[in-house]
């Protein structure tokens, strides 16, 4: 027998199920593709928009813009949550990838420095903030989308799909930067070579926004009963303090250890442990594409043995394992002791991206989900996630980059904490949030 949500009555993912999870986790990959594409091609056009100068100090500056977007997402959060709750997850979804379209042409279209001065700035300054806008909204919406329309026992490993999708992204965006640096010279890639994967996102938003008009509502949220003037709202928001806080500490270490092994790898393994850009982005690739295939593999064991062992198991690992990773990284050498190093920093980073959508999902009632999981998520982000690569290069411009990396250890040890006493989420009724399904 199956429901309207796709889901058969013994819990199996159906064939309606999947289809939810591929429209979901296509437009969420086309999302982050134009969100990390914008880092690993900083290297490119730092210099098309500063002045000549020390090449640190260039992408500290870009660095800087992207980290602006991070602080647009708190806004975004805010408001693409409310539209969640109150308009439903697919015109949220919907909106998200129309924001992330228009921010893409912005980049591919911006006026170098040479051209306009700091006007070029000013165009990817805009660009980012509605890319910010974008993807506050969009982790909220995808997380709270694949978490409801997932069977009870099937949430940790559907909603693992986020990560998935999200990685995906990151693969495809250093799958072209790899084809690019093959097939156009250093030249050609600094002057126009690094506008093509912006050009490409547009193209792909444009795609996921004609498939998410057709896509189905969640019955979680179709059977919802709360006052439509109360979906959404802060009001509603304050009523859930505890877990908006929750949501905001059990982010912390998490957000900024996936940042530093994804965003900035690539930057660290070619500005600080010396291989040659191409080496460090085929390094990057080829542990992104592993981080990928185990979101699920790690998404089902949470669903048979809880959320909190996984957590718990990232953030020990964080803690204790942070800076002998990043010091022997620095000193790898060459591909394959970095890319091994790499997959052992990923490995523990599993434990936290492969089941954090669903646990914060779980957390909030349906008529508030969406905006729960989206301000507190995002505003943990902008503190911490958006700053994690200023942070880093802020570190190294200043002779002390070891600093950094005692700084994502300290920041997983206070997740830890949190991991330890926070309770058990997988057994939560959707419909009524608190209450273990039967």
């Amino acid at each position: 027998m199956e429901t309207s949500t796709g889901q058969t009555s013994t819990g199996q993912t159906s064939a309606g199920h999947w289809k939810k999870i591929w429209i979901g986790s296509a437009g969420n990959m086309v999302e982050w593709f134009d969100w990390f594409v914008y880092a690993s091609f900083a290297t490119y056009f730092a210099g098309a928009f500063f002045p000549a100068g020390n090449d640190t100090a260039k992408l500290m500056n870009t660095a800087g813009i992207f980290a602006v977007g991070f602080f647009m997402r708190p806004v975004g959060g805010w408001l693409l949550g409310r539209v969640g709750d109150r308009r439903g997850r697919k015109a949220a979804l919907t909106l998200t990838v129309t924001l992330m379209s228009a921010s893409a042409v912005l980049i591919a279209l911006a006026p170098t420095y040479a051209v306009a001065g700091y006007g070029g700035v000013a165009v990817l300054l805009v660009a980012r903030l509605l890319q910010g806008l974008s993807v506050g909204g969009e982790y909220a919406a995808s997380a709270t989308y694949l978490t409801e329309a997932s069977a009870p026992g099937r949430r940790g490993f559907a909603s693992s799909f986020q990560y998935v999708s999200m990685t995906a992204g990151q693969i495809a965006g250093l799958g072209l930067l790899i084809l690019l640096q093959h097939t156009l010279t250093g030249a050609q890639l600094h002057s126009w070579g690094w506008r093509i994967p912006f050009v490409v996102g547009a193209l792909g938003a444009a795609v996921i926004f004609y498939l998410r008009r057709s896509m189905l509502e969640t019955e979680a949220y179709e059977e919802s009963t709360a006052a439509d003037h109360d979906r959404g709202t802060i009001r509603a928001l304050l009523r859930h303090k505890r877990e908006a806080l929750l949501v905001m500490a059990l982010t912390m270490g998490g957000t900024v250890a996936y940042y530093t092994y994804t965003t900035y790898l690539t930057k660290y393994l070619s500005n600080s442990a010396g291989l040659s850009k191409q080496t460090a982005t085929l390094v990057s690739f080829c542990a992104l594409i592993v981080f990928a295939c185990i979101q699920p593999l790690a998404g089902a064991l949470s669903d048979r043995i809880g959320r909190r062992p996984l957590l718990i198991t990232f953030a020990v690992g964080s803690t204790f394992l942070t800076v002998p990773i990043m010091t022997m990284l620095k000193h790898a050498g060459s591909f394959w002791p970095a890319l091994g190093l790499s997959l052992l920093a990923l490995v523990i980073v599993t434990g936290y991206t492969s089941i954090n959508a669903c646990v914060k999902a779980e957390l909030f009632p349906t008529g508030v989900r969406s905006l729960g999981v989206a301000l507190p998520y995002a505003l943990a982000n902008a503190l911490f996630g958006g700053t994690a690569e200023y942070v880093a290069l802020w570190f190294k411009d200043g002779g002390i980059e070891s600093g950094f990396y005692w700084y994502v250890a300290g920041c997983a040890a206070v997740s830890l904490v949190v991991y330890l006493t926070m309770r058990e989420t997988r057994d939560i009724d959707l419909r009524t949030t608190g209450v273990p399904t039967s």
